[in-house]
């Protein structure tokens, strides 16, 4: 962790606003020589340093990205500076207090807090979920809660809980080029829309809109949508899931589960019998080639995400380019770009030119969403 004059030197510019407006005011005072002039100052002054102060005080600050698999911890010391980042396996507490507890309580056994870890006073976490309301139930997992209930039992003075990939889709524009990753061609437009999907536990969907001077991200269970084959293949595959659910939607392939349900179906499907794999081993046999059915599902998933995303992109006008989070897709590797993704992604017929122009991006930060809620929650704090 950076010692803490650093920490201090960082939350502020060399020049400041409230440095510039000081040299201003005194010329003034020294032009007019006016005593009601340098009184005005004097009480400006010491309201900006309340001000000042009061931003100052709101540091630290509890973040967390909750998946359906693991929650990621993380104290914000001062603005988008992330220290203490911790994951913790969701099956391994009762609920998401107990998790929250359990982070916190850890912190007072690193070095930088042994002479005691500061009161939190906000928080922010992004889930995987919709948020309406004050009743959250997690989709892909058991946790239920109070959004003001655990407000009130954890002591904050504010507590923030939006869509993990809302979260996601505001954090993109801060992400710098060492932290997303090309895959085909296109170019972005200025200002152009910019979509958002990403697999792992489930399937996220969202995408930002420009706004003014900023952007406005959008509240999407896109990943509920009806998926559509494009290909026997594929036709086949859902024919197999109609087996298990009536209604089968992107996300039902287009996960961890959905990798094993693709497994299942395609080793059917070449009439030999499915071993009981997860979604890692499936990956792992697949990207080896010691598994010729584990290989094709690979495939065959990275197809009908490009179907998915060239879908969102024709949907929103994603001028601005369609970037890839989750769990999933970042362990592909190098796969992933020759993979028929891209292919895919442009065989749209009659728009096919069109997304040809559309760049797609796979998103390589380790914690992305930790800067889309910082930046949600400052919001919020400043209103």
């Amino acid at each position: 962790m950076a010692p803490s004059s650093m920490l201090l030197a960082l939350q502020r510019p060399l020049v400041s606003w409230h440095d510039l407006c000081v040299v201003k005011l005194r010329f003034i005072c020294t032009v007019w020589g006016c005593y009601t002039t340098m009184a005005l100052l004097t009480s400006l002054l010491t309201l900006m340093n309340a001000f000042s102060l009061a931003a100052s005080s709101t540091y630290p600050r509890l973040l967390a990205d909750i998946g359906g698999t693991n929650a990621r911890f993380a104290l914000e010391v001062a603005h988008q500076q992330f220290d203490a980042i911790t994951v913790l396996p969701c099956a391994n507490y009762p609920a998401l207090a107990d998790a929250m507890r359990a982070y916190i309580g850890a912190l007072a056994q690193r070095p930088e807090f042994a002479a005691g870890v500061p009161q939190i006073a906000h928080a922010a976490i992004a889930i995987a979920n919709p948020v309406d309301g004050d009743h959250v139930q997690m989709t892909n997992h058991h946790w239920a809660f109070s959004i003001a209930g655990i407000r009130c039992d954890m002591g904050f003075s504010s507590f923030l809980v939006v869509n993990d990939f809302t979260a996601l889709a505001r954090a993109v524009p801060h992400l710098s080029g060492e932290q997303k990753q090309q895959v085909g061609g296109g170019m972005a437009r200025e200002g152009g829309v910019i979509g958002l999907l990403g697999a792992g536990t489930g399937l996220g969907v969202s995408g930002i809109v420009p706004s003014g001077n900023g952007w406005v991200a959008l509240q999407s269970e896109g990943g509920h949508v009806t998926v559509s084959p494009s290909d026997e293949r594929e036709i086949d595959i859902l024919r197999f899931a109609w087996r298990e659910f009536p209604h089968v939607s992107a996300e039902r392939l287009l996960s961890g589960v959905g990798l094993e349900l693709i497994y299942r179906a395609l080793a059917h499907r070449a009439g030999i019998e499915a071993q009981g794999l997860l979604a890692p081993d499936i990956t792992r046999l697949g990207l080896s080639g010691q598994s010729v059915v584990c290989a094709e599902t690979i495939e065959c998933f990275c197809a009908m995400l490009g179907t998915i995303a060239s879908n969102i992109a024709i949907t929103l006008g994603t001028q601005g380019g369609i970037y890839i989070g989750g769990g999933i897709v970042p362990r592909l590797g190098s796969y992933f770009q020759q993979s028929p993704f891209r292919a895919r992604f442009e065989a749209k017929g009659r728009f096919s030119g069109w997304l040809a122009q559309v760049p797609t991006f796979v998103i390589t930060a380790q914690y992305p969403a930790f800067l889309g809620v910082s930046t949600m929650l400052q919001e919020h704090l400043s209103r």
